[in-house]
């Protein structure tokens, strides 16, 4: 029964494809998720690390410990990064051997259809079941790589289609698999279906069996996980570079930045008729945008284009693509040079490769900008005592671009009939502050950001200085340490953590998925073999209990026969006498 056949065929591709998918997802989910490899122990003593330096700031060892954490850190982003690209390569290897038994198994189908009919022919229309037989174990086997559909010819011969209806075997003539490279990314191994000397990619079309699953994996789970896992590390380290560069050293010098960082890909297209060239960076101010996902910058004719590779979907670009005006688009930045060509196509690589780019930069312990560039303190009579009666207190936060060093400093008076501080010096102005619904708010005068807490009386002042050689002060490393918990990725809505730990749990998401899946596939594959043996196979204890019966049926008939032969001689012996 065709129908039969065919839904075994089915269940035995699914049940191939989902267990070669768990089994490589399990491995990924295992990595992310090991407690001595995984991200989540070296975040918290790296951010613990800098919370001791903000303790002691002035301490030697505790910026030892620094960077010693901080190259932990680093190792274990590189580590993971270097894991995952070796499944990759793996999962290379093994479309590689699947396309090559593919190509053996559809050899055999195209020949054992030349022998059938052949077969058939000569021995006057009966089927050969010796060649069909191997014919349809051939098949099977083949549904087990990919899934696979066959189209019965009246001469005998099959006709089988694999993917969306890419046609492997046209009655004796087999088209070939090949592992071609991408045409962007040589690394990235795609297949194509080639006969008579030409070929197209047909890698998004397959889909089932070992090869739909290794192709899913590669694309659901592997390089999803790599681009995750280097936005992790282009967010951690462009925030916590920006907050160092805002600090001083011990030896009273600007901070540089600590980690070092790589930068986005563009892989121009080998297809591509234009001289155009594609520069692409991080929008600073906005890496909070950054996503997992993978682009497509390409030119119509008259406009460029943005879309993301996973589904196809475009992104809205701001911005003309000049040096002056860059295009702005999910936290990266492009520009555009040359003269494209319509068609032309540049594959975007936000996050792929950061993790293996990632480095130390600080390797010296006085390195570390632990200091603020601005100290707040309380007045103090000429004993040096402070003289504020409330609670009010401020502390350090950042500088932009507009801050320009101190030199007479800020005094901010409090004014508890107006609610507001009164601020002169440098700068001169005034903010409100109602401590019953402002304390813990940010505020920025002159360039300079700032949290103000705490009730203060009517007269406390601040002071706000140059911090000049305050080798004791802790203010740009309580600001490092703050990005620890800081929602700075998502938008603004996850923190370094939390984002890591949606990445463990969206790939144990689809492991266990394809594991459930995998063990119905099993139970729904062994019912369509039951129902196909029931109908066309061989049931061994039926074929027992039938062998019994007519042995039984024989022994009585030879009973019968017996009697009877008795009985013949018993009246020809009457007759003659």
């Amino acid at each position: 029964d065709q129908f039969l056949t065919d839904r075994l065929r089915s269940t035995t591709s699914s049940s191939s494809q989902y267990e070669t998918f768990f089994q490589f997802a399990s491995r990924v989910s295992n990595l992310l998720g090991d407690a001595d490899a995984g991200l989540n122990a070296g975040l918290a003593g790296f951010f613990n690390a800098v919370q001791g330096v903000a303790d002691d700031p002035s301490s030697i060892p505790a910026r030892q410990l620094l960077l010693s954490e901080a190259d932990s850190l680093v190792g274990r982003f590189r580590n993971l990064d270097a894991q995952l690209d070796s499944l990759g390569n793996e999962s290379n290897s093994k479309l590689g051997t699947l396309v090559a038994e593919i190509n053996s198994l559809s050899a055999g189908i195209a020949e054992a259809n030349r022998n059938i009919v052949d077969a058939t022919a000569q021995g006057s229309g009966q089927p050969p079941n010796d060649l069909l037989d191997k014919r349809d174990t051939m098949i099977n086997r083949l549904s087990e790589l990919v899934s696979v559909r066959t189209v019965q010819q009246d001469d005998g011969a099959v006709n089988v289609f694999v993917g969306t209806g890419q046609a492997l075997v046209t009655r004796y003539l087999a088209s070939t698999l090949q592992v071609v490279p991408n045409d962007f990314d040589a690394r990235r191994a795609e297949i194509a279906i080639g006969a008579g000397g030409s070929s197209a990619v047909v890698t998004d079309f397959l889909t089932g069996g070992e090869l739909g699953a290794v192709l899913d994996f590669r694309d659901q789970v592997l390089n999803p996980a790599r681009n995750a896992l280097g936005r992790i590390a282009t967010t951690l380290a462009g925030e916590f570079n920006a907050q160092h560069r805002l600090g001083m050293d011990l030896d009273g010098a600007t901070g540089n930045d600590f980690f070092v960082t790589g930068a986005p890909s563009a892989s121009a297209s080998r297809l591509n008729a234009g001289t155009a060239a594609v520069a692409v960076g991080y929008d600073a101010a906005n890496l909070d945008q950054l996503t997992t996902e993978d682009y497509v910058l390409a030119y119509n004719g008259s406009a460029w284009t943005l879309n993301r590779t996973s589904d196809n979907q475009p992104v809205t670009l701001t911005g003309t693509g000049t040096a002056a005006d860059p295009f702005i688009a999910d936290g990266l930045s492009l520009v555009v040079s040359g003269a494209p060509a319509a068609g032309d196509r540049f594959l975007i690589t936000p996050t792929r490769d950061a993790s293996s780019a990632l480095g130390l930069a600080v390797t010296d312990t006085r390195g570390v900008a632990a200091a603020a560039p601005v100290s707040f303190t309380e007045a103090v009579d000429a004993n040096g005592l402070p003289t504020n009666a409330g609670s009010g207190a401020f502390r350090f936060g950042a500088v932009d671009s507009s801050y320009v060093p101190l030199t007479g400093g800020i005094t901010f008076t409090y004014d508890a009939g107006t609610q507001q501080f009164n601020y002169s010096g440098d700068a001169v102005g005034s903010f409100a502050y109602d401590p019953a619904t402002d304390s813990g708010s940010s505020f920025t005068v002159a360039g300079m950001t700032f949290r103000v807490s705490g009730t203060p009386a009517d007269g406390d002042s601040f002071g706000a200085a140059a911090n000049n050689g305050g080798v004791g002060d802790n203010g740009n490393a309580l600001a490092l340490a703050d990005l620890q918990a800081g929602l700075t990725m998502e938008g603004g809505t996850a923190s370094f953590q939390d984002a890591y730990g949606q990445l463990v749990g969206d790939v144990g998401t689809r492991t266990r998925s394809a594991q459930i899946t995998a063990e119905a596939q099993v139970a729904l594959r062994a019912q369509a073999q039951e129902s196909r043996d029931g109908l066309s196979g061989v049931n061994l204890d039926e074929e027992a209990a039938d062998l019994l019966r007519f042995q039984q049926a024989y022994q009585a008939l030879a009973q019968v026969i017996s009697v009877a032969d008795n009985t013949f001689q018993t009246l020809l012996g009457a007759i003659g006498r």
